[in-house]
């Protein structure tokens, strides 16, 4: 695919909408990372108020995503997306005035970040069902790596701006520029009008196979879970990703840069970045690829070496080496996600996409917790570095586990739409 192949998806104009709000709003989330633990801590409110706030984020955000796929798939992604941009608009304004005001009080900051996160958990699963209904099926693929590019590029821009920010004008005026993002957003998606929604007409139902998508008559994600083996086997990758790299990225990461790497801060940070410059180059390739024959099969090879480059860094001891082994597993994890996101949502029956896509963020989320307390319990017993292999262990296992499969190497083959998969056994 050429470059300006890769850009097509932009031509649609929802789409370019779609693109402008969310880069803006992404950027605006790191002016509201940067500047809440600074506001908190710098105001003499302590580590301890800091997690009970970051507590009252995460909660909501995980119990409304199942809301929120629902919410997506009866009134729309646009719709559920820019009431809750719109709602957080308000909250994270109402934030900047406490700001202004004076020190951090729990009174007010739990309930206000409570909110926020509930917002969150009901905007994210729309914001990966909405793409499919925006662009031709041929784009999608671009489409989702230009979003996905769109979301690295603000990571690894906003911190930088965000902390120059807080650092001149104090975090009230970031939280500001937070709550304006979210009205950009929101005025993007009140501008989004349908282009194609790929839902069946009452004259034209939809034929979905065992291996191409819903089985046939009234549509429920728990029939769709219950019944599809290539369903239950993507929570399972899922799930075995994140309850390894939560833990990584978040504890055994910065103790490996804070300890046997003396990497020091800027080295730790330069880690972190170099995760996602190489996601980043991970996206632009997947833009750059075009339709694959068997994408959950590159996919998968792309994941198998990711869990090399996230063994190794531990036992090069250099902060150098390292940096690359993360760029590298960035690039296959960028390129590998956006396939398997691709192939996920031309798979899902269009009535439940967004139910789906709920499904698969909670999996996300759900593992965040007991990945940072095993990785904890590790990096405190053993020193950081086991813990590596065994997030990449964990990984590998559920992919090979995946791979014996024929209805994960089939998936996302246009041929296999129709063809049923003969019966499978799933053991672990």
């Amino acid at each position: 695919m050429s470059a300006p192949e890769a850009l097509r998806p932009l031509r649609q104009r929802s789409f370019r909408l779609l693109t402008a709000g969310q880069l803006t709003s992404n950027v605006g989330d790191a002016f509201y990372a940067v500047a809440l633990p600074w506001y908190v801590l710098a105001t003499h409110g302590g580590a301890l108020l800091l997690a009970t706030v970051l507590t009252a984020y995460g909660i909501p955000r995980t119990v409304l995503v199942a809301v929120g796929g629902s919410a997506s798939d009866r009134w729309r992604p646009w719709t559920v997306m820019m009431v809750a941009d719109s709602v957080r608009a308000v909250l994270v304004a109402l934030l900047a005035v406490v700001a202004f005001a004076g020190p951090a009080s729990p009174d007010v900051l739990i309930p206000i970040a409570a909110v926020i996160g509930a917002g969150e958990g009901l905007f994210l699963p729309g914001s990966m069902a909405i793409v499919p209904s925006l662009v031709p099926d041929d784009d999608l693929q671009a489409a989702n790596a230009l979003s996905s590019g769109g979301t690295q590029l603000a990571a690894l821009v906003g911190p930088a701006i965000a902390g120059a920010v807080v650092a001149t004008a104090g975090p009230a005026t970031a939280f500001v520029v937070d709550a304006a993002s979210f009205l950009v957003s929101a005025g993007s998606l009140a501008g989004i009008r349908q282009q194609r929604w790929r839902l069946p007409s009452a004259a034209e139902p939809a034929d979905h196979g065992t291996a191409g998508g819903a089985p046939s008559g009234a549509p429920t994600l728990w029939r769709v879970l219950r019944s599809e083996r290539v369903l239950q086997l993507i929570l399972l990758v899922i799930l075995a990703a994140n309850l390894g790299t939560g833990g990584l990225f978040e504890v055994a990461l910065p103790a490996l840069a804070h300890g046997p790497l003396h990497s020091g801060a800027a080295g730790y940070g330069g880690l972190v970045a170099s995760i996602g410059a190489g996601a980043l180059v991970g996206s632009v390739a997947a833009a750059q690829a075009g339709r694959l024959r068997r994408p959950a099969l590159v996919a998968s090879a792309a994941f198998l070496g990711d869990t090399v480059f996230m063994t190794v860094p531990p036992y090069l001891h250099s902060t150098y080496l390292a940096g690359v082994c993360l760029a590298l597993f960035g690039v296959l994890n960028g390129f590998g996600n956006i396939l398997a996101l691709t192939a996920l949502q031309r798979w899902a029956d269009p009535q439940l996409l967004g139910r789906v896509m709920g499904l698969i963020v909670l999996a996300s989320f759900g593992t965040f917790p007991l990945s940072v307390a095993l990785a904890g319990a590790v990096v405190h017993a053993y020193g950081p570095a086991p813990f590596f292999p065994i997030a990449g262990g964990v990984l590998a296992l559920a992919l090979l586990v995946a791979l014996s499969q024929r209805s994960w190497r089939t998936f996302g083959m246009p041929e296999a739409a129709n063809v049923p998969a003969p019966a499978e056994v799933l053991t672990l």
